[in-house]
Parts: C-alpha cells; sequence; structure tokens
C-alpha cells in the first residue's frame, strides 16, 4: 500500500494501525455509552479505552487498521439509542493503547 506521503506500506502492518483520540458531546453520560463503545470496538476488531469525563462528555481513543477506526468514529455520531450525540472530534494520538479495549473510570 502506497500512503499519503508516496510511501510503499506493504507488507508493514505495524505501520498499517491508525490510532485517535475521540471526543464525544451531548447526552452521552448516563445512557450506556461506554458499555455500547465497548462492545461496538469489540466488533471493530480495536484497541482502546473510553471513559467518562467530569465536563459531562465521553472520551476513547481507538486504534486498529484504519478503515475500522474510521468506521468506529463514524459509529460514534450516532451512539448507541438513548443517546443524543451533538459533536464528535477526533483527533490523532501518538499513543498506542494495550490490547483489548476498556472501560476507564471519569477523568
Amino acid at each position: 500500500m502506497i500512503d499519503h506521503r508516496g510511501i510503499d506500506r506493504r507488507g508493514d502492518e505495524e505501520n498499517d494501525i491508525t490510532t485517535v483520540r475521540v471526543v464525544i458531546e451531548g447526552r452521552v453520560q448516563g445512557v450506556w455509552f461506554r458499555g455500547w463503545a465497548v462492545s461496538e470496538a469489540a466488533a471493530h476488531g480495536l484497541d482502546g479505552w473510553v471513559r467518562n469525563r467530569a465536563d459531562g462528555s465521553v472520551e476513547a481513543v481507538f486504534s486498529g487498521p484504519p478503515a475500522n477506526v474510521a468506521g468506529m468514529v463514524k459509529a460514534c455520531r450516532q451512539g448507541p439509542p438513548a443517546a443524543d450525540v451533538t459533536n464528535v472530534t477526533p483527533e490523532p494520538w501518538a499513543e498506542r493503547p494495550m490490547r483489548g479495549f476498556h472501560q476507564r473510570p471519569t477523568a
């Protein structure tokens, strides 16, 4: 695969991993958003974590194949049935999370 910088990445699986931090805003606490995110991330084959934030938003880190990460970010725009998502802000994240997807305590 040739990336956007023209670098040949065929066979370099470590470089085919994207990691993003996402902040989800709206009515996203008390609606099972974190539990939903754990299930969805596992279905997308992602590593990372999710947690509530004191400001009422939810924060998550998703790491995995770029298409899977993009699919998860897209899914966060809808969230679980009881959520009312008003904003999803993804940004690149340099840290690779531990394997698996986990729920963390509120920050």
